[in-house]
This record gives structure tokens, sequence and C-alpha cells, in this order.
């Protein structure tokens, strides 16, 4: 994996622009597929448990409109963020693992070799979409995490819009959200690598396709539950205002 991480990048810098029309359409379809999925799964899992769970407890305390501070931290640090990298895992990358790996079993990158074309030339237009979608489609699962939030409070709870956005907007950060679109860019990579990897090394027909399929997704999450880790506890320790609700 670390091969394909050094070569792709080689290749993809010695001319940058020789494949922006892939890269374009490989963008398209990662937001195509991905949109629609992300958006539903953030609402229902940000109304359920931060709009129903968490409101549950300000509520009894007397705070509702507390709610918004709730899902800054929730939402922008982790639901949002966790989610969308399991999306596209689960989306695209096995998508990509898929292909490739159709590819390699009926001999396709073999013959791409014999003709002097690099197989990268097949992992540069994923790695780059999934780099720059994912921190994109964070945004989208950001939005739909506070219009859950808007669904909670209207709803649920004796509160209004306006007290929800004030203490949201008094508990978010800044760096905070430009940490999470950093992270999202990180896990985009992480699986645009790992599925390219298990793909482009199929083997055993189509139920080997299916294993790499597999396997791709568990170590793309393994992966990210690790990367989610160290990066939020690293920006935990550089802000430590960030430590509860304000």
């Amino acid at each position: 994996m670390v091969l394909i991480v050094v070569v792709t990048l080689r290749d993809f810098f010695r001319n940058p622009l020789a494949q922006w029309r892939e890269i374009v359409d490989a963008c398209w379809t990662v937001a195509r597929r991905c949109t629609v999925p992300l958006a539903v799964s953030v609402f229902v899992l940000g109304f359920g448990a931060l709009g129903v769970e968490a409101g549950v407890v300000l509520d009894a305390v007397g705070s509702p409109d507390r709610t918004g501070g709730v899902y800054v931290t929730a939402a922008v640090r982790e639901i949002a963020t966790w989610v969308t990298a399991m999306v596209v895992a689960g989306v695209a990358g096995t998508a990509i693992t898929a292909d490739l790996g159709a590819r390699k079993i009926r001999e396709e990158l073999d013959a791409l070799q014999v003709l002097g074309v690099k197989p990268t030339r097949l992992v540069i237009p994923w790695a780059m979409a999934l780099t720059l979608m994912t921190p994109l489609l964070l945004l989208v699962a950001i939005a739909s995490c506070i219009v859950s939030g808007f669904f909670a409070v209207l709803l649920l709870y004796n509160t209004t819009i306006p007290g929800f956005v004030e203490t949201f907007k008094a508990n978010f950060y800044p760096p905070e959200l430009l940490s999470s679109l950093v992270k999202t860019a990180i896990f985009g990579i992480i699986i645009a690598i790992v599925c390219c990897y298990k793909g482009m090394n199929a083997k055993g027909g189509p139920q080997g396709v299916g294993r790499a399929v597999n396997q791709a997704v568990v170590i793309s999450f393994a992966a990210l539950w690790i990367v989610n880790y160290a990066i939020t506890s690293i920006v935990l320790v550089l802000f430590p205002e960030l430590h509860g609700l304000r």
C-alpha cells in the first residue's frame, strides 16, 4: 500500500493535468452515489442520537436550548466525520475494489502493462476524487445534521430554532471544522489506497473479488478508527478550549 502511494504521487506530480477528465468523472461518480445515502444516514442518526437522547437529558435539567452546543461537538467533530467516512468506504470504496478486482481477474491490468500503460493510471482518478470529495461530503453531512437538530427542537422540545442557532454559534470553533475537513481528506486517501490495493491484488475468480471487497471495507474501517482517534486527540491537545460546552 505504501508503494502504491509513492508511485501514485510520483506519476501524478509528473503531469497533474494529464487525467483531469478522469478525475472530474470520478468526482461526479462519488458525489452522485454518496450524497443522498450520506444525508439520510446523518439526518437519522443526528435526530435520534443527538436530538432525542441528548435532548431528553438537557430537557430534564431545563436547558433544551443547549442542544445546539451538543450538535457542534458531536456533529462537526465525530458523527458527521465518521458517517461520511463509512458511507464513502461502503459505497465508493466497494465500487472501486470491485471494478479493479474485475479488471484483475480478467487480466486487463496485465494487458495494460504489456501495452506500456501503468496501472496507476486507474488509481490516480479515484485517489484524487476521494481526497477532494470526502471533505465536501462532510459539509453535506454537517448541514444534514444541523437540519435534524432543527426538527428535533421544533417537534420534541419547547424551544426555538434561534435558541438552537445561538448555542450552536457559541460552541462553534473554526479550528474544529478545519481539523474535521483535514481528517476527512486523510480518510479519503486511506480509503482510496486500501480499496485500490485490494482490487488490484484480487485473485481467485469472482469469489476472490468478493473477498477483496469485504477485506477492503474491514481494513478501511479499522484504519479510520485509529486515524480518527489519533487526530482528534491531537486537536484536543492543541486547542484546550474545545473541551466541554460553552
